[in-house]
């Protein structure tokens, strides 16, 4: 498809069409007044009225019917390069009918080889016409020849013109259309990124909050119904902290769905406070030895979330897999950031053959953060997760003794 062939060049050359109608139809309407009427009787003027009509007949099918089958815009282009010749050899006035006449071979002809082609078969017959009828005479070639070839460069110059007009626009609404798909594809991007990251946020939020609690339901329960016969008071206690992490795992839930809800919501109080609860209820649960050294930050929201989430991920790990007897805790305030060590003495594992989704997640809560999480452990040695949290140098710090 070439320029002057696609959507925007048809609907070019149908708005200089209807426009161009105004004046072929004045033109065809004053030349056959001037024929009938000036003309004086005889085989020419009949003859060149038959050759108007037959270029009129020819244009109005094709206006009127531009599907039918038999007057094409090539066949109309033919008729009228003929009729030309014709009129040219009767000694009619054909020039005014060759200028106005012009646009059709590009209109019609709508690529550049063939409008060319029949704007130059135009020329030829109108000239040989012209040279049957005058000879080889002075007004032949001053008159006749010269102004026929000013004629058709003109048109060869509109022509081209209109055609670098058309390929232009095509060109510009091609790139227009580009840059309207991609943006369309980059807003679908955009948006299957959102739907994909809020997925990973969810997954990461339930991981850290529902399915801890559910585990350490678990655990509970289980400890209770061994120990409801020989220890009645712990099983108790163990039903009581149960009933607690049920009650948390249902606020954390509600705070998951509701909309624009951060899950996390924090009480009243410090993230050394928060830090300290989770650690307690951890003894508690687990009657393992806890030794925390919290220190007492300023820090926004997002940071108090992520120091939360990386308490409870690896005790939840201490919980599962470690077989510790004691668990330490830091919280303290650096050069760099803020830190949170968490360490244990249990069975220890082998980092580089970890899988799962808890250190994953910690790794990518803190990454949001600008932060890092380090996991050293070797079998039979303790593990030891410390995360780094970058804070502004102007946030308040003061050490707890907990």
């Amino acid at each position: 498809m070439t320029p002057l062939t696609g959507p925007l060049a048809d609907t070019f050359w149908a708005t200089s069409l209807r426009r161009w109608n105004t004046v072929c139809w004045a033109l065809f309407a004053a030349m056959a007044v001037g024929l009938v009427t000036m003309d004086p009787p005889g085989g020419s003027k009949y003859g060149a009225l038959a050759l108007l009509g037959c270029v009129v007949l020819s244009y109005t099918v094709l206006d009127r019917f531009p599907d039918n089958p038999v007057v094409r815009p090539h066949v109309y282009l033919s008729v009228l390069a003929l009729a030309l010749g014709g009129l040219a050899y009767l000694r009619s006035s054909y020039a005014a009918l060759f200028i106005v006449t012009l646009p059709h071979y590009w209109m019609f002809g709508r690529s550049p080889k063939a409008s060319m082609g029949f704007l130059g078969l135009a020329t030829a017959t109108t000239v040989t016409g012209s040279w049957i009828q005058q000879g080889w005479t002075a007004e032949f070639f001053g008159e006749t020849l010269v102004s026929t070839l000013i004629v058709v460069a003109v048109g060869v110059l509109l022509g081209l013109w209109a055609h670098a007009v058309v390929a232009q626009s095509a060109e510009r609404a091609q790139l227009i259309e580009e840059l309207e798909l991609a943006q369309t594809q980059l807003s679908e991007a955009h948006q299957r990124q959102g739907a994909a990251d809020e997925r990973e946020r969810m997954a990461r939020d339930i991981h850290d909050t529902l399915a801890q609690g559910f585990a350490s339901i678990i655990v509970l329960a289980e400890a209770a119904r061994a120990g409801v016969a020989d220890d009645p008071q712990r099983s108790a206690q163990q039903l009581r902290s149960i009933e607690s992490t049920a009650r948390e795992n249902l606020a954390e839930a509600r705070e998951l769905v509701s909309s624009g809800a951060q899950p996390g919501h924090f009480a009243a109080g410090s993230v050394a406070q928060t830090l300290r609860r989770t650690l307690d209820r951890f003894a508690e649960d687990t009657g393992l030895v806890v030794d925390a050294e919290l220190a007492d930050l300023d820090c926004d929201q997002q940071t108090r979330i992520a120091l939360l989430r990386c308490t409870q991920e690896s005790l939840a790990n201490v919980r599962k897999h470690a077989r510790a007897s004691t668990v330490g805790a830091v919280l303290a305030r650096q050069p760099y950031g803020v830190e949170l060590e968490i360490t244990d003495d249990g069975t220890g594992f082998m980092v580089e053959e970890s899988t799962g989704f808890g250190l994953d997640g910690m790794r990518k809560r803190l990454a949001e953060l600008g932060g890092r999480l380090t996991v050293t452990s070797s079998v039979g040695d303790g593990t030891r997760v410390l995360a780094v949290i970058p804070m502004e140098a102007t946030a308040v710090e003061s050490k707890v003794a907990v």
